[in-house]
């Protein structure tokens, strides 16, 4: 019988499924879509999402990324990444190295979608193949999630995500984020001529739309757009547990708060290894104790930024204080990194 079964095949059901067959359990990926699947995503991995890949044996390049850096207007504040640095790649060339190496240790990818889960006592039944376990990995608005009862209603004023590619050559090899009044936009170079910019709003808006409130960012952006627009949201999504059964969510199935601190891919790769972890270990129930420790500094940094970027009189404090406190934003940048 196979060991495991994975919902989804982006970044977190590739990295269960590699997680699995190097801890010598058989794993088979569903996933209706063929080839490298591109979606809206910041695409700068944190140092500690590249040391992830590392010990996956996943092959990536890109763009070497030295830190963080805020801007508004002519306010700015920076902090460079501690002994390590990230790297901003395009969603699709890590998704290909993600799939390449876990053809490469065995992982079957079956085409297919997850909708109806089956549960008895010893095994799990999904798109009509049948094993121990079950990890979703099947994003935001995860099918698995839901049809468990897994999923707490949305709160009201969700963020919303757009993001498109430029042909330009990048002027920076940090992380800009942008602030203005009504969100960010994210700007992560991901090639030599290539940078991705993202912007997130309350505001349901067109993409050009927002960037016109960053014209010092626009004056910037001189190439052609080189890719379509592509959107995600409402962000927060809440969850009730990370279990159920046999079935162990993962990635941004299992819960998400908002892009805000680009650590998306970084803890996508944590929670897919834990959770194997755990079920290699025999002992699934630790897998919500394992998720809450890998992203409670997430979770507390970025609902204190959310917190403070809803009300204009702190919002509008946010890079003046991270300027005029350089340890603290440092600080920051370095727990999560």
């Amino acid at each position: 019988m196979i060991d495991v079964l994975v919902a989804g095949g982006g970044p977190a059901g590739l990295a269960a499924a590699i997680h699995a067959a190097l801890a010598g359990l058989e794993a088979v990926v569903i996933e209706p879509r063929t080839g490298p699947v591109d979606k809206a995503c910041g695409e700068g991995v944190m140092p500690g999402g590249v040391a992830a890949l590392r010990t996956l044996g996943v092959e990536v390049t890109g763009r070497e990324l030295r830190g963080i850096r805020y801007l508004e207007g002519t306010t700015c504040a920076e902090a460079a990444f501690r002994g390590r640095s990230g790297l901003g790649i395009r969603r699709t060339a890590l998704h290909s190295a993600l799939q390449q190496r876990a053809l490469g240790l065995g992982v079957r990818v079956l085409p297919g979608k997850v909708a109806e889960v089956h549960q008895s006592a010893d095994t799990v039944t999904a798109a009509g193949t049948t094993a121990r376990w079950l990890i979703a990995a099947d994003g935001l608005h995860s099918p698995v999630r839901r049809s468990l009862g897994l999923e707490l209603p949305a709160r009201p004023h969700g963020r919303y995500g757009l993001r498109r590619h430029y042909r330009v050559e990048p002027w920076t090899n940090f992380v800009e984020v942008h602030w203005a009044r009504h969100g960010e936009a994210y700007v992560t170079p991901v090639d030599d001529d290539l940078v991705g910019v993202a912007v997130l709003s309350r505001t349901r808006s067109g993409y050009d739309g927002h960037l016109a409130a960053f014209p010092a960012l626009t004056a910037s952006l001189r190439g052609p757009a080189a890719t379509e627009v592509r959107g995600a949201g409402p962000l927060r999504q809440r969850v009730r547990h990370r279990t159920a059964g046999r079935v162990l969510l993962v990635g941004d199935a299992a819960g998400y708060l908002d892009a805000l601190t680009g650590e998306g891919i970084a803890l996508a790769l944590a929670t897919a290894g834990a959770a194997v972890r755990c079920l290699a270990a025999g002992r699934p129930l630790d897998y919500e104790r394992a998720w809450a420790r890998l992203t409670r500094r997430h979770r507390m940094l970025t609902g204190a930024l959310l917190a403070a970027s809803r009300r204009p009189g702190t919002g509008r404090l946010i890079v003046p204080a991270a300027s005029w406190m350089p340890p603290v934003f440092s600080a920051a940048v370095h727990a999560l990194q």
